[in-house]
């Protein structure tokens, strides 16, 4: 089917609405995340965790030393789905906000300031000509004055808190099982437990501890820590997602 210079034109620019009020260059964007590794953000009574997959897509791949989870600042950690490279870049944008605003005002920075500058960069990319949407969801989690959060940007700027959140190819089912089985005041442990659970929904093998990535933040130690391959490999055993 050919297309006319008026459709090709809001097909491809950034600036230009579509007829029915779209950009599509956005909506592509929604397409790359809803094409990456499955990522899970759920939020516990005390805590906040953060679950990824890990997968090879090159058999020599060393999965191990491959990183999913991102300390952004002591208190908070972050996941992306879709693009690698703008994921990358916007983790690091994400760490020089937070630092930024430590070095200025002498306290770690409050959770949803960290996201709404990275939902506002995330934005501007929509608008202007000469650049595209960043093609990626971010899944933060950290705890600020006001408890422990999850919250989660999306390709177009925006950005909401949760109670528990997925994102990437595996997003439906996991959000379908979340639904049916979140309670809240989870406890730390019934967090991981639950977000293994969801993620085993969304593949078709097992789990084994060389493809999930997992950190949390308490409100007790106020520390963003990611668990070691052994930690992983018994909250694996213990919740049976390894058949």
């Amino acid at each position: 089917m050919a297309f006319g210079p008026a459709s090709a034109g809001y097909d491809r620019g950034i600036t230009i609405f579509s007829p029915d009020g779209k950009l599509y260059q956005v909506e592509y964007a929604a397409v790359a995340v809803r094409q990456g590794w499955t990522i899970i953000g759920i939020l516990g009574g005390d805590s906040a965790v953060l679950i990824s997959e890990k997968r090879k897509h090159a058999p020599l791949i060393d999965l191990v030393d491959l990183e999913k989870i991102f300390i952004i600042d002591t208190h908070v950690g972050a996941t992306f789905a879709g693009l690698g490279a703008d994921g990358r870049i916007l983790i690091d944008y994400a760490r020089i906000i937070a630092v930024r605003h430590r070095f200025i005002y002498d306290e770690p920075i409050d959770m949803e300031t960290l996201v709404r500058s990275i939902g506002d960069l995330k934005q501007l990319y929509t608008q202007q000509a000469g650049v595209r949407p960043f093609g990626v969801s971010l899944i933060f989690a950290g705890v600020d004055a006001r408890g422990a959060h999850i919250y989660k940007t999306e390709p177009n700027g925006l950005y909401f808190r949760y109670f528990a959140t997925a994102a990437g190819s595996g997003e439906q089912s996991v959000m379908e099982f979340l639904e049916k089985n979140y309670k809240e005041k989870m406890s730390l442990e019934e967090a991981i437990m639950l977000g293994l659970k969801a993620l085993r929904a969304s593949v078709e093998t097992g789990l084994s501890p060389e493809r999930v990535e997992i950190g949390y933040v308490t409100l007790k130690d106020r520390i963003f820590r990611k668990l070691t391959l052994e930690e992983v490999g018994n909250f694996i055993s213990k919740t049976g997602v390894d058949k």
